[in-house]
């Protein structure tokens, strides 16, 4: 039974690698539920699928760019010191979008426009945190710390929505935010007291020159590009976040509240999946275990939308099988992602040399985060042409259909074998 578990010996052999997961494990559940209470902030004063979208666009665009060149400045500086700066700068954003709901300015301007700033943070603050790790922790400790890292993330979004949707609610927007910048205080002390880090081997001069190095390396390192590209298959083309508020207030009914448990329910099944995790540092064959779970992703998705097809609103949602249905569909579709994301972080982390990992992490965040949210504007797009319940079994089928074909596309990804890593 033991060997099942989730394998935690990062944790007792690091005390950094601890700190640092405690950490980023507070900070994943104020920033997960913010996101959700800016979603059903900006669904409560549009009544528009299109406009939650639109909070995915505007995250994007500064995700892309800061992304980019936060991967860079991570391989020219000293990794704690960007993740203490970037933690800031996310705790200023917070501070922000708390004032304005306690406020209760009603700008959906405004309230994009500190969303962007916030992801622009974030877009920094993340390819830092990621790139400490193998520096922390032993080569064979990787896949038994990404697991724990995936489980830190999926807690907060197990708990964020939940909460968010629970705050929203009952409480309104301002509490809700709140805690959020709580969680970032705490997040930000527990970074301080880590030991500086400067990069391996040298480091690299930030600029265009260095972001532009670390995306030709892309051409012939392969397989940490496929693990880019498959990613971005499953969530541009089949997230279903954007569906969540209209699911709750029009097919299901509910409204916050259900908008929160569905979002949670990705993230429930991605933590026991976690929780089981302890097999997965026995897989070698890392590239089948990717396609196989993003395959499952998608087709997950086709389920969730056939169970909205079925849908008809309710007083009580609670007692409605449409609900707990959906929920089963989505955590599923978590538990994949999950096992997803331990062997892509794996990928990149061991087949790439210290010296490229900043920037690499910078692309590898435009992706796991910038694709989300691109994925939410075409998921609200195809939500007011089609309705929730068609776009999610469209976007779960292209999912599907774009894993085979770029496995067909490039079969050698099929054959990586992490004992013998080659990027």
């Amino acid at each position: 039974m033991s060997a099942l578990l989730l394998d935690t010996a990062p944790l007792r052999s690091s005390p950094e690698y601890r700190r640092l997961w405690i950490g980023l494990t507070l900070a994943g559940v104020g920033s997960q539920l913010g996101v959700t209470a800016v979603a059903l902030q900006v669904y409560d004063l549009t009544r528009s699928s299109l406009a939650v979208g639109m909070v995915g666009l505007v995250s994007f665009v500064p995700l892309v760019v800061l992304g980019l060149y936060g991967g860079a400045l991570v391989d020219a500086y000293d990794r704690r010191r960007v993740v203490v700066l970037s933690s800031g700068a996310l705790l200023v954003a917070s501070v922000l979008i708390a004032a304005q709901a306690w406020l209760d300015i009603g700008s959906v301007g405004l309230l994009l426009g500190l969303v962007a700033l916030q992801s622009a943070a974030f877009a920094v603050n993340s390819p830092a945190r990621t790139a400490i790790v193998p520096m922390l922790v032993p080569v064979e400790q990787l896949p038994a710390a990404n697991a724990l890292s995936t489980l830190s993330m999926n807690l907060g979004v197990t708990v964020g929505p939940l909460l968010g949707g629970l705050l929203v609610g009952t409480v309104g927007f301002g509490p809700a935010y709140t805690i959020d910048v709580v969680t970032l205080l705490v997040a930000l002390a527990t970074v301080l007291s880590l030991p500086p880090l400067p990069p391996l081997g040298g480091a690299r001069k930030a600029g265009l020159a260095s972001v532009l190095e670390g995306l030709r390396l892309l051409r012939g390192w392969r397989n940490v590009r496929m693990t880019f590209l498959i990613d971005l298959a499953a969530m541009v083309l089949s997230q279903p976040r954007a569906l969540f508020p209209a699911v709750g207030a029009v097919l299901i009914g509910g409204g916050a509240t259900t908008a929160g448990v569905l979002a949670s329910s990705v993230a429930v099944g991605s933590v026991l999946a976690s929780l089981v995790s302890g097999p997965l540092g026995r897989v070698h064959r890392h590239g089948v275990a990717i396609a196989v779970s993003v395959a499952a992703w998608g087709a997950s998705i086709v389920v969730f939308g056939l169970v909205l097809l079925l849908a008809a609103p309710s007083a009580s949602p609670w007692t409605s099988w449409h609900l707990w249905a959906a929920c089963a569909a989505l955590a599923a579709a978590g538990a994949a992602d999950a096992v997803s994301s331990v062997f892509r972080q794996t990928v990149l982390q061991s087949a790439a040399p210290d010296w490229a990992r900043g920037r690499l992490q910078g692309v590898f965040i435009v992706v796991v985060a910038g694709g989300p949210r691109l994925g939410d504007l075409v998921a609200g797009a195809d939500a007011d042409a089609l309705g929730e319940a068609l776009a999610a079994v469209v976007g779960g089928l292209a999912c599907v259909l774009a894993v085979v074909v770029l496995m067909t596309w490039q079969r050698t990804f099929l054959q990586y074998d992490s004992r013998k890593p080659v990027p």
